[in-house]
């Protein structure tokens, strides 16, 4: 099983930049699915360290097809390449991103685009008590690796239903709960690129612990799962 990432998938995917077109691809496929399945090797690498520590449900590889019916840009093909990790059953919440572009490669995880029932929880339980997620974004090693939340993704002054003087309306007033590390194309290329990732990876599980618990259980502590 191959556990490192070939730079031939940046030069194809560099030369595929220049050439986002059909013809291009067909012309080059053999390059494309031999790339392919070296990432597929690296990906199922990174599931199987993962689940030495986690439950891991289902490797999702987005497709390097873009949808292109509702965009002005036309072009037919992502010139990067993407892979989630989810973690199973209805007690773990949370899931593991990885982004493979040159220049522009990261790891990402958290909770994007919560529905409306989670995201009102995830909000209620900061309005009554931000202490513990705030101790987790404070941890040494998590904050040199993440910095904070994303702050792109939040409404401008409050949610409906919560005051903007709040105390915790930084958190609040977020509509996403995800952090991210960029890595350089020489991390990415280097024989211990897998090991780096999944430690970071592992930084985000007292993350996804608390989220988990909040998310299975109502404002009291009283588990739905029962």
């Amino acid at each position: 099983m191959n556990s490192t990432i070939p730079k031939s998938a940046f030069q194809f995917l560099l030369k595929l930049k220049k050439n986002n077109n059909r013809e291009w691809m067909q012309e080059h496929k053999k390059e494309y699915l031999a790339n392919e399945k070296a990432l597929k090797e690296f990906y199922a690498a990174v599931e199987n360290g993962l689940s030495r520590t986690d439950e891991i449900g289902q490797t999702k590889i987005f497709r390097i097809n873009r949808d292109i019916r509702f965009s002005n840009d036309k072009t037919p093909y992502n010139v990067h390449r993407s892979v989630s990790f989810s973690r199973t059953g209805a007690q773990r919440r949370g899931g593991y991103y990885l982004r493979l572009e040159s220049g522009n490669s990261y790891m990402a995880g958290g909770f994007f685009d919560p529905n409306a029932l989670d995201l009102l929880r995830i909000r209620k339980e900061f309005e009554m008590d931000s202490s513990e997620i705030r101790a987790i974004l404070a941890q040494k090693e998590f904050k040199e690796s993440f910095g904070n939340f994303n702050q792109e993704y939040a409404v401008k002054t409050a949610p409906k239903g919560f005051s903007k003087e709040n105390q915790n309306i930084d958190l609040i007033r977020l509509k996403s709960f995800f952090v991210n590390h960029k890595f350089t194309d020489e991390e990415v290329f280097a024989a211990d690129f897998k090991d780096n990732l999944i430690y970071h990876y592992q930084l985000l599980r007292p993350f996804f612990n608390y989220m988990s618990d909040v998310l299975t259980t109502d404002l009291n502590g009283v588990s739905l799962l029962e």
